[in-house]
């Protein structure tokens, strides 16, 4: 016979099972931590979602205001040159016509030469090379006679009336004005002259008994012509009778 050994027969001891235990739940479970994650870790993320978003907001914020102070600064900028270049018009006018201010006795100079003849040989050479400069530098000359007056470009230095005018007329340019641009340099001196005050009136009533004395005129020229037949009837000796 041979002898069995303990544990190994079928009579060995098996481990005590609780009735109803599933294959799985009969295992040994081994010690240790457990790896599942605790109820802890959602509210992390969630946490860690709200502070991105702060953060992300005050960004935002941020770049609004530097782009708003980039935007302001343009502005500025944009102005500023607009400003600058402007002033440096404006400066090379008030050069220009401070300048051009020395030279209009010279200019009313030649003016009156050329209007007595008197502008021939070298001085017209000259004469004429000044006034191209003048031009170059932008001075233009105004003032006809006829125009009617204009009190913002025209000074009126002698006055008087006419009855060939409606309005109150240039008659004669006593110094011709001069202009740079917009700028008025020197207003154009001139004599003006108003209409002949009752002018208009008169002329109105004159026309009113012209009419009338019409109808007048003519009875007076039939009767004119009567009198001329009957005067030449008296001397043939009268009308011959039968």
């Amino acid at each position: 016979m041979t002898e069995e050994t303990p544990g190994f027969g079928e009579n060995a001891e098996q481990p005590d099972v609780p009735s109803g235990a599933t294959p799985e739940e009969k295992a040994p479970q081994a010690d240790g931590p457990s790896t599942e994650e605790g109820p802890a870790a959602p509210a992390g993320d969630a946490s860690q979602i709200v502070g991105l978003t702060a953060q992300l907001d005050q960004v935002r914020t941020a770049l609004t205001e530097r782009t708003a102070d980039l935007q302001r600064l343009q502005a500025e900028y944009q102005n500023y040159r607009r400003r600058v270049e402007r002033d440096k018009v404006t400066v090379k006018e008030i050069a220009a016509a401070n300048l051009l201010t020395e030279l209009l006795p010279t200019l009313d100079d030649v003016g009156r030469a050329r209007e007595h003849g008197e502008l021939v040989g070298g001085f017209k050479s000259v004469a004429e090379a000044l006034e191209t400069v003048v031009a170059k530098m932008g001075l233009q000359q105004f003032g006809k006679e006829g125009e009617p007056f204009d009190p913002t470009i025209h000074e009126a230095l002698m006055h008087s009336y006419a009855p060939d005018v409606t309005e109150t007329t240039c008659v004669a340019i006593l110094q011709p004005g001069y202009r740079i641009g917009e700028r008025i340099v020197r207003p154009a001196r001139v004599a003006v002259a108003e209409p002949q005050p009752g002018a208009q009136t008169v002329k109105a009533e004159s026309g009113a008994e012209g009419d009338d004395s019409a109808p007048a005129d003519a009875e007076s020229k039939a009767d004119g012509a009567a009198d001329t037949a009957d005067a030449k009837d008296k001397e043939s000796g009268g009308p011959d009778e039968g």
